[in-house]
């Protein structure tokens, strides 16, 4: 892998605002001085602990304890490595990279293969664009399908890059082959079908998708990782998947249909108070909500929506509105998200139009535009609300032994929500629609929960993996490696003062300590934010950023700094200090014994010990 310059390292974390860089994967909101804050995108959590701070160029999650800079943030959520996250960041930012010289920059074999699959999904997207464009016959009816019969408008297609694929496959194969992806890469990006032993030639690669309006799909981050492939008149007979409308790409390195929510990147910069997700079912109902201006809305990739999107969802914001079809399909696939949205912590409203029999987003949209979106606003509904009506429609004239039953599917659903105040209101809205006693629901409800958490209790317990020991923190060692790292003049006179055999090596924060005062010994120290050469491990990325994040406003930082000293000198000299004084108080005839030598010996650690401890803080 080539070498990048640090200087350009520097120079790149100099340039790039860490919160611009966060802030595509995390809404940060101010949290006092140069500090930001949100929800963290390492763990699923629904109080915000990840903070940022700018002017140190830092982030910390006081929550799960992942800590570092911009470059380890796009490491972990991208899931890069050192070099491809500068080139990415540097690509992102316009920042140009300079590598080492001899080293050359990257070949297309030493880049990653995720990366490598994400840059040929640009140009596949581009490619079926252009298509979608070009004027022949397959544009021309694409483009007539996409406006006169769909409704929609041209400049939608080209703002989300709507594509097409003729019926040979509009020749991707060759246009990739060109741009000289790798084997790998071609194979594994999911456009094609491979022969396992075929020879990588255009004729090998067969195009999975042939006379398809193609729709990109877009992670949170904005990267086309895969396409949604719309039938046409124009799919040929032969192909694998002629009868399925819609034809998704399959699972690939860069592709989990089930952890994705379609026009999630754009949605996220437009929710917040008053603006909530709207989550629709399909990609089309998506893009007609865009057309029309209602811009926080999402759809899931042709699945049932997922925990896992939940999570990501709740990163963002918090208030959703389920906006599925009208008929019994969108009603079970209501019901069946809601448990997992009170799970997530989600505040969930669901859109109804009253006096409709059936609610079909893309074609109220269609026809009434944005104001159609306020009228269905005013008569939504709480989630229980919802799952009252769809659960028992008619309760007035519902049979006891009727209620118990939506009663107690409604129960499950209520324990799905942590919060004791969300039950309570839950309960309440269900005594009203059910027409029975709160107090009999409350007590029914407790004798539900105590069931479940009895038959928790009677399954095996789980096993859990063995913990890796917690990182130790109230060393000696840890607190000079915290003043080392923001107090360079200290750093400087600590490499002076302490020798290497003081330091315990044996955890973290003692090989660290080491490894940094050899450098400022060595007259080599890089400065705190270019520090990536130095450290070896994810743990020792995570301590570090830390402890600069972390940096405390001492008055005196050289008296604790001699403080952490005078530790680690006891720590190192007592030992031998009592086996001398055990020597002379039980000694034993052998020719090894010499009192005088160990008494000049403990009167030299005696001395050592007494000895006050100044920093020479000069130069």
């Amino acid at each position: 892998m080539p070498a990048i310059k640090p200087s350009c390292v520097r120079d790149l974390k100099l340039r790039v605002n860490l919160a611009d860089v966060v802030s595509r994967v995390v809404t940060l909101r101010k949290a006092g001085g140069a500090r930001l804050k949100g929800l963290c995108p390492f763990h699923n959590e629904k109080t915000p602990s990840f903070n940022v701070d700018t002017d140190k160029g830092f982030f910390k999650c006081f929550g799960c304890g992942k800590a570092g800079d911009a470059i380890s943030f796009v490491r972990e959520t991208e899931q890069l490595n050192f070099t491809e996250a500068v080139e990415a960041l540097g690509q992102r930012f316009n920042i140009p990279i300079e590598y080492e010289a001899g080293s050359g920059g990257p070949s297309r074999e030493e880049r990653s293969l995720r990366q490598e699959i994400y840059d040929l999904h640009e140009h596949a997207a581009e490619h079926f664009h252009q298509a979608f464009k070009a004027q022949d016959a397959t544009g021309e009816f694409m483009r007539k399908l996409w406006h006169e019969q769909r409704k929609f408008p041209l400049e939608l297609a080209d703002e989300f890059k709507i594509g097409a694929a003729d019926a040979t496959g509009s020749g991707l194969g060759a246009a990739l082959l060109r741009k000289k992806f790798s084997e790998s890469a071609l194979r594994q990006c999911g456009l094609f079908f491979i022969f396992d032993d075929a020879l990588l030639t255009g004729a090998a690669l067969r195009p999975r998708f042939r006379g398809r309006l193609m729709i990109p799909i877009r992670d949170h981050q904005g990267r086309v990782v895969a396409f949604t492939a719309r039938q046409t008149e124009l799919t040929p007979p032969d192909d694998p998947a002629h009868e399925a409308k819609y034809v998704n790409s399959p699972e690939t390195p860069i592709f989990t249909k089930s952890n994705l929510l379609f026009n999630l990147d754009r949605a996220r910069s437009h929710v917040g108070d008053g603006h909530p997700f709207v989550i629709v079912e399909g990609q089309l109902d998506a893009l007609r909500c865009w057309s029309v201006g209602l811009k926080t809305a999402i759809a899931p990739q042709g699945t049932s929506i997922t925990e896992g999107q939940l999570v990501l969802l709740r990163r963002y914001h918090t208030q959703v509105e389920c906006f599925f079809d009208s008929d019994s399909a969108g009603q079970k696939a209501a019901l069946r998200f809601l448990p997992m949205a009170l799970k997530a912590g989600l505040e969930v409203r669901f859109l109804t139009l009253a006096g409709a029999s059936k609610l079909d987003p893309d074609l109220l949209f269609l026809e009434r535009g944005l104001p159609a979106y306020e009228e269905v606003r005013r008569g939504a509904q709480s989630a229980m609300a919802f799952a009252c009506r769809a659960t028992l429609p008619d309760p007035a004239n519902a049979t006891s032994e009727h209620k118990t039953r939506a009663a107690q599917t409604l129960y499950e659903l209520i324990a799905a929500a942590e919060s004791q105040v969300a039950r309570s209101q839950f309960l309440s809205e269900i005594a009203i629609h059910l027409r029975l006693p709160l107090p009999a629901l409350a007590a029914d409800f407790q004798t539900t929960l105590a069931r479940q958490n009895r038959q928790a209790a009677a399954r095996p317990a789980a096993v859990t993996p063995t913990q890796a020991p917690a990182l130790v923190t109230d060393t000696a060692e840890h607190h000079l490696l915290l003043l080392a790292l923001n107090h360079e003049q200290l750093g400087r006179a600590l490499a002076a003062a302490i020798p290497h055999d003081w330091i315990d090596t044996g955890h973290i924060a003692g090989a660290l300590l080491n490894r940094v005062l050899a450098e400022f010994e060595q007259n080599s120290w890089p400065g705190r934010e270019h520090l990536e050469a130095l450290l070896e491990t994810p743990e020792e990325r995570t301590l570090v950023a830390t402890l600069i994040f972390n940096a405390l406003e001492l008055d005196d930082p050289a008296k604790v700094a001699a403080a952490g000293l005078q530790q680690l000198r006891a720590r190192a000299l007592e030992p031998r200090l009592r086996q001398i004084e055990l020597a002379l108080a039980n000694p034993q005839p052998d020719s090894n014994f010499d009192p005088i030598s160990l008494l000049k010996e403990r009167s030299e650690l005696q001395r050592q010990l007494r000895q006050p401890i100044t920093l020479n803080l000069v130069g």
